[in-house]
């Protein structure tokens, strides 16, 4: 069971995150605001991160290098979930230190694939 941080200002999805990390054997905590994503990853030291890239206040991209740069924190994997699927977001993304990144809408199967490769290796 892994502790994985759902960071996305729609709550729909943060809901729906929830439910399927659950049900999958997840413990899910959800963030709606970037700014107190880094303060629960702080306190919570969860396994794996998903984020959003397109959120007020800090963007995705912001808070992943940031994430990347604290020394307690870089060694956590962070899968981007956002819904641009442009070329240049992909790999803002991984230079931002993301390990992957999928497209919404996604499929149940294809997240809790990418967080098993992940939370396993």
């Amino acid at each position: 069971m892994s502790k994985i941080l759902v960071v996305d200002d729609d709550v729909s999805i943060t809901e729906l995150l929830k439910v399927l990390l659950t049900l999958e054997g997840h413990q899910p905590t959800v963030v709606n605001e970037s700014p107190q994503a880094m303060d629960v990853a702080n306190s919570l030291h969860p396994d794996l991160i998903t984020l959003d890239l397109m959120m007020p206040g800090l963007t995705g991209f912001e808070l992943c290098e940031l994430l990347q740069k604290d020394p307690k924190l870089s060694s956590i994997p962070i899968i981007i979930v956002s819904a641009r699927d442009d070329p240049e977001s992909m790999a803002r993304a991984r230079q931002a230190g993301a390990k992957a990144y999928i497209t919404k809408p996604f499929t149940a199967d294809d997240l809790m694939q990418k967080i098993k490769e992940l939370t396993t290796a």
